[in-house]
């Protein structure tokens, strides 16, 4: 591989690859099953969302919260259901990152999401939304990897 950029971990780069490779309709479709799979929040954040870190910089409420387990990060997403592209998005994130170590989360391109054919499905600001997601995750990932 003649690219110097860090490559992706291979769960999300294997999701980016799908997205890549399927024609716009099927993506569309893709990005919404993805959302229907996002985990339920853990008990422990229903009962005090408080704990959760809020995306601003997103269109709709979106709340994020990592946990470091071991050599690996867990996170959490809260995103409203009358969101779907960014709950999509969320969901993504989630099945490629899970378990995933904080140098490999910190290592994703700022940009991955845009080589996934994103762009010509949803709107600039939503775009932009998925970018502050991306760094918020890595701020709360440095955030509980440096203590």
């Amino acid at each position: 591989m003649t690219d110097s950029a860090p490559a992706l971990p291979e769960k999300l780069a294997s999701i980016a690859q799908m997205f890549r490779s399927a024609p716009k309709a099927l993506r569309l479709q893709a990005l919404l099953e993805y959302s229907r799979k996002l985990p339920a929040l853990p008990e422990t954040y229903l009962e005090h969302p408080e704990f959760m870190q809020p995306v601003p910089e997103c269109a709709s409420p979106f709340f994020l919260v990592t946990e470091k387990e071991g050599d690996s990060v867990k996170m959490y997403f809260k995103v409203p259901e009358e969101a779907p592209t960014v709950r999509g998005y969320a969901g993504i994130l989630t099945e490629g990152l899970q378990g995933a170590t904080p140098e490999e989360i910190l290592n994703v391109p700022d940009q991955f999401y845009m080589e996934m054919g994103l762009s010509e499905l949803i709107t600039p600001m939503r775009l932009r939304g998925m970018g502050a997601i991306l760094h918020r995750l890595k701020n709360e990932v440095r955030e509980k990897t440096a203590n």
